[in-house]
């Protein structure tokens, strides 16, 4: 099941996070996002437990994609594919034009399912990850239509 995150899922999305990424956004820095009116965290939750989470920020009519991640004995399930989509369906209905992101150079399956999802390489950020140092992908998608909806 996917839902919006609620101050108890902040321990297992942190969690998640830590386990994930190498510079992990810390307990306070998540809750903080629940109290944003500009954020909009999803999670997947599989028997009380969270599985995998995306997070944006948006400045009408734009938005920024935080981070996603599900847990890697989850993953290849479809599960990134089906919070992302949810972000999206949630993004078009609050009326955002756009969603970018930056994603790790050499993340293949991530940049695979943004391509996939219709997201175009705009750009790239010289080192802009720093443990290991290394170039981000921007990548965009115009919610100008709702394909995605389909």
């Amino acid at each position: 099941m996917i839902r919006e995150m609620k101050l108890q899922d902040v321990p297992q999305v942190a969690a998640l996070e830590k386990l994930c990424f190498s510079a992990p956004w810390s307990e306070r820095s998540i809750a903080s996002e629940l109290e944003n009116d500009l954020s909009l965290w999803l999670v997947a939750e599989e028997e009380d437990v969270v599985v995998g989470y995306v997070g944006s920020q948006s400045v009408p009519p734009e938005s920024d994609m935080m981070n996603l991640a599900v847990a890697e004995p989850m993953r290849g399930r479809g599960i990134a594919k089906r919070l992302l989509h949810e972000l999206i369906r949630n993004l078009w209905e609050r009326e955002m034009c756009g969603i970018t992101l930056e994603v790790r150079a050499s993340n293949a399956p991530a940049i695979g399912l943004y391509r996939a999802m219709g997201f175009e390489q705009i750009g790239i950020r010289p080192r802009y990850y720093v443990n290991p140092k290394e170039d981000a992908l921007i990548m965009r998608k115009e919610l100008r239509d709702a394909d995605f909806i389909r």
